[in-house]
């Protein structure tokens, strides 16, 4: 006759063969299909090729973007700056640290494919009351035991697999979530670093003009001391000057303003300061080469359409986990080790004790709740799909913004260059045309309130087309990069995610 355990031991080694040989129940999974259109814009953008100050640019199709992209700029004090934040700011490390507990939570996620083995000693000291049918007299004994148990559940449905799988998505996410912060940070140190640079020239500007005002007003005043002018003249003058001189607290307000925002997003104190020089429109130069990723690539070097599949791949491995609980579960579990009253005796051979045990649960009546479950899990992957396609159509309006914002910036600049010499020139000939008395007052005035304006209008239009510039780098998903992190192993027995969809 067979051995007692060896019709348990067949079984067992069956349960092994068709966990090793299952295949994981649910709906695959497909990788959306990058989106079929060849421009970003409904008519060709041209390459931005106006010769003003800063250079020209051309934009060029089908190049990837450098994941150091800021360097183009070639401003060491711009990428100190960068470096600082990337370091220092808790934002990214935040993201960092969320990265790393998802590589570990996939890896406990994974520990289920391995057998759960765990060591046990014990020791008792009792007494039995003596009032059982065979023992008639009270005792007082001791019983120690030392054992092994091991327990492992066969993936037969696959519930674990998807358990990994949608971990595995989980760790895609934070990982991209982390590159999303990173292309945001340095995306905003550039525009505060820009604002700051144009509040710079805005503040010279201003402190220029208020110059000119005050020889304005000493000119408006000899002219009344003479008796040329009325009264009423000079106090215009005297206003125009006021307003010129009250412009410049509002620009030191500004910059302050800036330079705090710069602090935080260098991980510092506001008061002190960004820790650095902040570089100037001097200190940058203006990238010639721009790269524009084709629009069949866009899907997967953004890293936020990225963290949105990686959702999409979570979500549809919910759905799987939610069929699978549908399913029958296996659990083995054994034990072997020794059972003695004495601890000398504990490890003698006649003390040794074991069991095998085989669990099977089917799920039967669940009061639809399973049902339910798995209907909602379909739903939020509607719903997450739908995201998807949402942040998607929102790239590509990003991408198609700054391009056609690009397209005129060169000639805007190239406009604003000419207006601002042109009102340079017209202002110098009205002061000399009003002190030789050609002109009225009111003409100087529209003459300098013109120039004024074109100066003003010349620093936007720079700030602006470094602006533009920045946020192209930044729609295009700022170029690969991974961080050094800790690798996470994945199980052997895990499988790679299939490709599909819900059904």
């Amino acid at each position: 006759m067979p051995k007692p355990g060896m019709n348990l031991r067949a079984s067992t080694s069956v349960l092994l063969a068709a966990a090793l040989t299952a295949c994981a129940v649910g709906p695959d999974y497909h990788e959306p299909d990058a989106p079929d259109v060849k421009a970003y814009t409904g008519a060709p953008v041209a390459v931005t090729a106006v010769p003003v100050p800063g250079g020209s640019q051309t934009l060029h199709y089908g190049t990837l973007t450098s994941s150091e992209w800021w360097h183009d700029f070639h401003s060491d004090a711009l990428d100190r700056v960068l470096q600082q934040a990337l370091t220092n700011n808790p934002g990214l490390r935040q993201a960092r640290e969320n990265l790393s507990a998802a590589q570990y939570d996939y890896k406990a996620a994974n520990g289920v494919f391995y057998p759960q083995v765990g060591v046990g000693v014990g020791g008792q000291r009792a007494r039995s009351s003596g009032a059982g049918p065979v023992v008639s007299h009270p005792s007082v004994y001791s019983l120690y035991t030392a054992d092994v148990q091991v327990s492992y559940s066969p993936d037969i449905f696959g519930l674990s697999r998807l358990v990994s799988r949608r971990q595995q998505a989980l760790v895609d996410l934070a990982d991209d979530q982390l590159q999303a912060a990173r292309l945001a940070l340095v995306g905003n140190v550039i525009d505060v670093t820009l604002d700051l640079a144009a509040t710079d020239e805005a503040l010279d500007a201003t402190r220029q003009s208020l110059a000119d005002e005050k020889q304005i007003y000493d000119l408006v005043k000899l002219r009344y001391d003479h008796g040329a002018i009325s009264r009423l003249v000079l106090d215009a003058q005297q206003t125009q000057l006021s307003d010129v001189a009250a412009a410049a607290p509002a620009l030191e307000q500004q910059r302050d303003a800036d330079l705090h925002l710069l602090a935080i997003y260098t991980g510092r104190f506001p008061a002190e300061g960004p820790g650095g020089d902040v570089p100037g429109f001097a200190d940058l130069s203006l990238p010639a080469d721009l790269p524009v990723t084709l629009p069949t690539d866009l899907v997967r070097a953004r890293p936020d359409i990225r963290a949105a599949e990686a959702q999409l791949r979570a979500a549809n491995a919910e759905v799987g986990e939610a069929v699978a609980r549908m399913y029958p579960q296996f659990t083995l579990t054994g034990d072997v080790g020794h059972e003695s009253n004495q601890w000398g005796t504990l490890f003698k051979p006649a003390n040794e004790i074991w069991n095998l045990a085989a669990n099977l649960f089917v799920p039967i009546f669940e009061g639809d709740t399973l049902e339910a479950e798995k209907e909602s899990a379909e739903a939020q992957y509607r719903g997450i799909f739908d995201q998807y396609q949402a942040t998607v159509l929102e790239a590509f309006r990003q991408v198609a913004d700054v391009l056609g914002a690009l397209e005129h910036d060169a000639d805007v600049l190239s406009a604003r260059v000419d207006q601002e010499a042109s009102a340079k020139e017209a202002f110098a000939l009205a002061r000399e045309q009003y002190k030789a008395g050609a002109i009225g007052y009111l003409d100087l005035l529209n003459s300098e309130v013109s120039y004024q304006s074109a100066r003003i209008a010349l620093v936007d239009a720079r700030q602006q087309r470094y602006a533009d510039t920045a946020a192209l780098y930044v729609a295009m998903g700022g170029g690969a990069w991974t961080e050094a992190h800790e690798t996470v192993p994945a199980a052997a027995t895990t499988a790679s995610p299939a490709a599909g969809t819900p059904d």
